[in-house]
């Protein structure tokens, strides 16, 4: 039984936008691999709501049994809604399968930017800590180069963030502090801060993220570099499984 409050949440707006659509397409496409045992990674964002979604649904329709690692506290409201036990890193340190969303993808090393939804850190924790990552996204998402649509958010700790800021525009990063709807820096889950990083349209996404690797002030960056190993695509033609290359 749900409260009015969860409404919203058990049941999404039947009229979607057409890219909404093809998110949920994706979304849904990709629960599908989710198998009773699993420990799932439960990623943050619009299209990963869908997917949680779409477990929800099969706990209750199909008796899936399964256990979410949430990458946010919004993710980890919405599972409970739906009766999706949830753990913690204390008691699993191993996820079977991570589903969520992305900025960009580049097809062929399914090269990714996260982090725009604000939960990077603990998506690329969770990212790191499983067998295997599936990305689910609507086609708009696909790039030729990395930073084509989107900047690179970078999360950063709030003492001295002047100072980490100013390294990172020594990258050419024409970084900005992310404010939040009451003007007022926006806080991840984690008590940081994200400075969103413009570096335009990578030729060499690796060496950019090198040099983000060793900012001092920095706690981890948005450039998803060699975690997933497939990606749902949903558009036009309907849902696209593209694997690495």
């Amino acid at each position: 039984m749900c409260v009015a409050g969860d409404a919203q949440i058990l049941s999404p707006p039947m009229n979607l936008s057409l890219q909404d659509q093809w998110k949920k397409d994706a979304a849904e496409a990709a629960a599908k691999l989710v198998e009773s045992g699993m420990l799932v990674g439960l990623g943050t964002g619009s299209t990963a709501a869908f997917l949680v979604s779409a477990l929800g649904r099969r706990v209750a329709l199909e008796n899936l049994r399964i256990v979410g690692m949430p990458t946010s506290e919004q993710t980890a409201k919405q599972a409970r809604a739906l009766n999706i036990p949830l753990t913690t890193f204390a008691e699993h340190t191993e996820i079977d399968l991570t589903i969520d969303g992305a900025d960009e993808i580049l097809p062929g090393p399914l090269f990714l930017i996260k982090g725009h939804g604000g939960a990077l850190l603990r998506e690329k924790i969770v990212a790191a800590a499983s067998k295997r990552m599936v990305v689910v996204a609507d086609e708009s998402k696909i790039v030729e180069r990395l930073g084509s649509l989107v900047s690179v958010p970078v999360e950063v700790v709030p003492y001295g963030w002047q100072a980490t800021e100013k390294k990172l525009a020594r990258l050419d990063g024409k970084p900005a502090l992310r404010l939040g709807a009451d003007k007022k820096p926006f806080m991840t889950d984690g008590g940081h801060y994200i400075i969103d990083c413009a570096f335009g349209a990578m030729h060499d996404p690796k060496e950019i993220a090198h040099h983000l690797d060793h900012v001092v002030g920095a706690v981890e960056h948005g450039l998803f570099l060699k975690f997933a190993s497939e990606a749902f695509v949903g558009g036009r033609d309907g849902v696209k499984a593209l694997k690495r290359q």
